[in-house]
């Protein structure tokens, strides 16, 4: 009736610790079973039999395993369990566990089995675990109860764990499918198993590693994944420690905090793959691939990131996208000056935005959302347009270039003269390789791009009056195109330089008075001689051109590309 369970020292070892691992959760009936004395000669012939699947990694054939390849609709192993009230029938094949009612035999018994027949797809499943009822306060032990599937559940955007009850009193009974069960989901390649976690403490109101502790942890631990937690002490901690560890050791990294978090340990990922492959980060070079991909557990206050992989805030998706494998190719934005390589990101802001965080980070007394809304309104009043020199490649005109190179015409991206100039007063210039979707803009800071499609959006918002503007940055929360104005321009492009060409700054005591018509002809002079740069929720302080370029599919993370936020609109109250 069975097929008899497999050797290997992994699985035979997950079946003795899996026993102290699931307490039960609803009461069963109870039944007294006797425990088998005897080994029947029948299986200790099939000791060296094994069940599998074509999923299977090849490790155990190396061992000099014979394996038996199954049909995806052959049955591996049948059985008899307790679902709910009622028993079953239950089938396993390498692709699902389907369960039948057992029912008195009737005409129509062939009809009324295919109606109340259900399945759980095995690609949706991330653990199994043997269930035991323990009386309080018992630790080990307890009487077994049967076997529990743990299914990830899709509902919208939201993913969440939901738990299968396999009743059967029977060890050896259990034990076989365990391991048939165990050997199966082994085989999905892209779980992962041993992860490096990254936790800014005060990240979620300083609440991230409780976050962590109550939500993501136990997922983790269900789904037998190791995670060696790192919990940051300063700016830079993560980015430290990236470039020095053994990334050979994990399956992959996950940062569990806000935006800026997010993009220090992409940064810090991505600067580790260069340093391994020997590039010049003090020169214009090609880049290579992360060699790890990045989970996001959203813990800050806009979790763009986050949001534009999953959709919704919510740690819990999060966890779970990780745990199944989820994969996403991202592209990701250069930020170079002189030359030199600052850093990875996803988005940058210069102007309005720039200004607007670097008011915030003045204030860094005040609390966070306190902080946010003051410096918006703060620059809002003194709005002034930064004068610029922008140019950029657009996507067409990066084809063409490849093309050329590829017939030994073409030269670097920078020296190339596809590129399109604009001079002019700008209020705010946006760049960005995502959509950053947020519940302030549930169709993205820029919906005209996707994660994955090799270009960036280039949002240039020219010389206006305050109201317009204002206008404008309304209609992000609302289902209004905001770009329908005329003072904006919005292109698809590979490359964008940007040139100041004023020095200024935008002091904190200007009367807050000032006539709309002021902005249309005052620019903004610095002192210091840099400019306030908005990338991806850090400030960066940068005194000349900057050089964005736009690298295809550099970075993976966990999730899957989204349309837009399932998150209702949230409107900023200070405007």
């Amino acid at each position: 009736m069975f097929e008899s369970p497999c050797k290997s020292i992994d699985v035979l070892n997950a079946w003795s610790e899996s026993q102290e691992e699931l307490r039960e959760t609803q009461p069963v009936a109870r039944k007294r079973v006797k425990a088998k004395k005897k080994k029947r000669k029948q299986q200790q012939q099939n000791e060296n039999r094994s069940v599998s699947a074509p999923q299977l990694s090849t490790d155990d054939a190396d061992k000099g395993r014979t394996e038996k390849k199954y049909r995806p609709d052959e049955p591996i192993v049948r059985g008899i369990f307790q679902i709910g009230k009622k028993s079953h029938d239950v089938v396993l094949t390498e692709t699902r566990v389907t369960w039948t009612p057992i029912q008195p035999e009737t005409p129509t018994a062939d009809r009324d089995m295919k109606k109340q027949e259900e399945y759980v797809e095995l690609k949706d499943v991330f653990a199994v675990k043997v269930k035991k009822r323990r009386s309080a306060g018992q630790q080990t032990g307890g009487t077994l109860l049967g076997i529990t599937l743990f299914q990830c559940k899709k509902k919208g955007l939201k993913l969440k764990e939901h738990a299968i009850h396999f009743n059967n009193l029977s060890a050896d009974h259990c034990e076989i499918w365990f391991k048939s069960l165990k050997e199966i989901l082994s085989g999905f390649k892209n779980r992962p198993k041993s992860l490096k976690v990254f936790v800014n403490p005060i990240s979620h109101k300083k609440e991230a590693y409780q976050l962590y502790l109550d939500e993501v942890a136990p997922l983790f631990k269900l789904a037998d994944i190791e995670a060696d937690v790192t919990i940051t002490k300063r700016k830079g901690h993560a980015l430290s420690i990236l470039k020095d560890c053994s990334l050979e050791d994990y399956n992959g990294v996950v940062c569990v905090g806000g935006d800026g978090s997010v993009a220090e340990v992409a940064h810090g990922l991505l600067l580790r793959a260069q340093m391994d492959a020997g590039r010049d980060t003090d020169s214009i070079f090609t880049p290579v691939q992360a060699a790890l991909p990045l989970g996001i557990i959203p813990a800050g206050s806009t979790d763009v990131v986050a949001c534009s992989v999953h959709g919704i805030r919510r740690a819990v998706t999060a966890a779970l996208h990780i745990i199944m494998g989820h994969h996403q190719p991202v592209d990701v934005c250069s930020f170079s000056s002189m030359g030199r390589l600052l850093r990875f990101g996803f988005s940058a802001m210069f102007g309005f935005g720039g200004r607007t965080l670097a008011l915030a980070e003045r204030h860094r007394w005040m609390p966070p959302s306190q902080r946010r809304e003051f410096a918006l309104i703060k620059t809002l009043a003194n709005l002034k347009p930064e004068d610029c020199e922008l140019s950029f490649i657009t996507s067409r005109g990066a084809e063409d270039q490849t093309k050329a190179e590829r017939n030994g015409d073409g030269g670097d991206i920078c020296e190339d003269g596809s590129w399109q100039t604009r001079q002019g007063l700008y209020l705010n210039i946006s760049i960005m390789a995502i959509p950053c979707l947020c519940s302030m803009a549930p169709r993205g800071l820029a919906p005209t791009t996707r994660l994955d499609n090799g270009s960036m959006a280039l949002i240039a918002v020219g010389n206006t009056s305050r109201s317009e503007f204002i206008k404008h940055l309304k209609r992000y929360s609302s289902t209004n195109n905001q770009f329908g104005f005329s003072f904006i321009e919005t292109q698809t492009v590979k490359a964008v330089k940007l040139r100041p060409r004023s020095q200024g700054s935008w002091a904190d005591d200007a009367s807050e008075e000032n006539e709309e018509s002021d902005s249309k002809t005052v620019p903004i002079i610095s002192s210091e001689g840099t400019y306030p740069w908005n990338i991806d929720g850090d400030l960066l302080e940068i005194p000349s051109e900057l050089l964005i370029r736009v690298h295809p599919q550099l970075l993976t993370l966990f999730g899957a590309d989204m349309e837009e936020a399932e998150e209702a609109p949230v409107k900023c109250s200070c405007i």
